[in-house]
């Protein structure tokens, strides 16, 4: 107070008032909450986790749906994806396959009933004119990473079902998992609660009910699929060149 009056007096403006003192303090504080929000934007919006979990691409002919193929038909994962146990690659069926059941006269009364002559025109058209069926791809890795091993997987106890969630409730099938790297590493630093019997792999339903039984009952629960890996002798990859090239 006592300089502001010297100031004054000698006729001089004061050019900041008093409260200005208080700006760096507010600018720093200002900016830190601004940092952090763009670094936790950044975190979450600029990852697979936001922009992958959820893609559902529209299929040829309206969808294949999983739901009545597997559910209501009773379809096994490995009727379609043929070489799935043997190869990294999860093949999408040929037409011939897709042709075997729905050829003219075949499965007839099953799909005039549910209406789906019309909607499965496009097999017949496909496998008539030797061409292929372009489906839409739901899952992939970037293309700097390997293929993702699905003969090594499955063989080692990971169901589907850890991956995909349970495909055979689809009507349309959607990404569940965000496939990143950090999503593979927790799974090869403690597989435990995702290792199932190799016989089960492809009973989606029965894999859910007992992954969940596993995290209800807490360390208890996981003893099964500590067993698992120990039996197999399993030592999943956690090295760089391990996915990448």
């Amino acid at each position: 107070m006592v300089r502001e009056s010297l100031i004054e007096e000698a006729g001089v403006s004061v050019l900041f008032p008093k409260w200005f003192n208080a700006f760096p303090t507010v600018l720093a504080i200002g900016g830190a909450c601004a940092l952090a929000l763009a670094v936790g934007g950044v975190w979450y919006y600029f990852t697979p986790k936001y922009w992958s979990v959820g893609y559902e691409p529209v299929q040829p002919g309206g969808g294949f749906s999983h739901q009545i193929h597997v559910s209501k038909l009773g379809l096994d994962c490995r009727y379609c994806h043929t070489k799935v146990e043997e190869s990294p690659e999860a093949n999408i069926p040929n037409v011939s396959t897709c042709y075997g059941c729905h050829a003219d006269g075949r499965l007839k009364a099953i799909n005039e009933k549910a209406g789906h002559k019309e909607k499965t025109q496009f097999i017949r058209e496909a496998y008539a004119s030797n061409a292929s069926i372009e489906w839409r791809r739901v899952h992939k890795v970037p293309d700097y990473v390997r293929n993702f091993p699905h003969n090594i997987h499955l063989n080692a106890g990971v169901s589907c079902y850890s991956c995909h969630g349970q495909v055979n409730n689809m009507p349309v099938v959607h990404q569940v998992e965000s496939l990143s790297m950090s999503w593979c590493l927790d799974c090869h630093r403690n597989t435990a609660p995702h290792l199932v019997d190799r016989s089960k792999v492809t009973q989606l339903d029965w894999v859910a009910a007992e992954l969940k039984k596993r995290r209800e009952q807490g360390d208890a629960g996981l003893a099964a699929g500590r067993k698992l890996h120990e039996d197999k002798h399993l030592n999943p990859p956690e090295d760089c060149a391990a996915c990448h090239y």
